[in-house]
């Protein structure tokens, strides 16, 4: 499986291969919030390459699809749908966060750069998302039993409780969010939580 996630300042793009277990034969990860675009489609390729496979081995594909910025997201998701299209494979959307807290224990928030002085998040027990995703500033956070913090270091540090990881999705996480893979996929639906920061010339009064 080809699992890629631009929700983040992370470009991350890694294969699979999912059976009783789920196995990362490789992966390639860049974090630069202004290269999604650039960096993505070249960290398929190169993930394809370190384990010896090629576009034709893939059986499905899965995204993260938010919460995360308009641009970067849309990126991501974008990319993923053209691989299922040209490939005629199945395309499984999934919470970018929950490719995080998924592999956590605990009560746990996990969070990430809304920016805007905001932050996109949820919250797990034992992996398991009991909370959001939501977006807002993070001292509106109800962390009332929360025992750690995981996602954006810069942004987990605010809560003035310990930081664990895992600090950015991963390929294995977001394989392992998927529910079941036996299923027909639901169509990609980006988690948004708030309108863009561009606006038409309607919106702005204009047209």
């Amino acid at each position: 499986m080809l699992a890629i996630d631009t929700a983040t300042p992370a470009v991350t793009a890694g294969i699979v291969r999912v059976a009783d277990d789920i196995t990362t034969l490789a992966e390639r990860t860049i974090v630069d919030h202004r290269a999604h675009a650039e960096r993505l489609t070249p960290n398929v390729v190169a993930a394809l390459t370190d384990c010896g496979a090629s576009m034709a081995d893939l059986d499905a594909v899965v995204v993260g699809c938010g919460p995360g910025p308009f641009t970067g997201l849309r990126v991501g998701m974008a990319t993923a749908a053209a691989y299922g299209q040209a490939l005629g494979i199945p395309v499984f959307g999934v919470c970018t966060l929950d490719a995080i807290g998924g592999a956590t224990d605990g009560e746990v928030l996990v969070v990430t750069d809304a920016r805007r002085r905001e932050v996109y998040w949820a919250r797990y027990r034992d992996g398991v998302r009991t909370g959001g995703p939501e977006v807002g500033p993070a001292a509106d956070v109800d962390t009332a039993g929360v025992q750690s913090v995981a996602g954006s270091p810069s942004h987990a540090g605010l809560f003035g409780l310990p930081v664990i990881g895992p600090e950015i999705p991963s390929a294995a996480g977001l394989a392992a969010a998927v529910a079941d893979w036996t299923v027909e996929p639901e169509p990609l639906i980006p988690l948004y939580l708030r309108r863009p920061d561009a606006k038409t010339l309607a919106e702005r009064g204009l047209a």
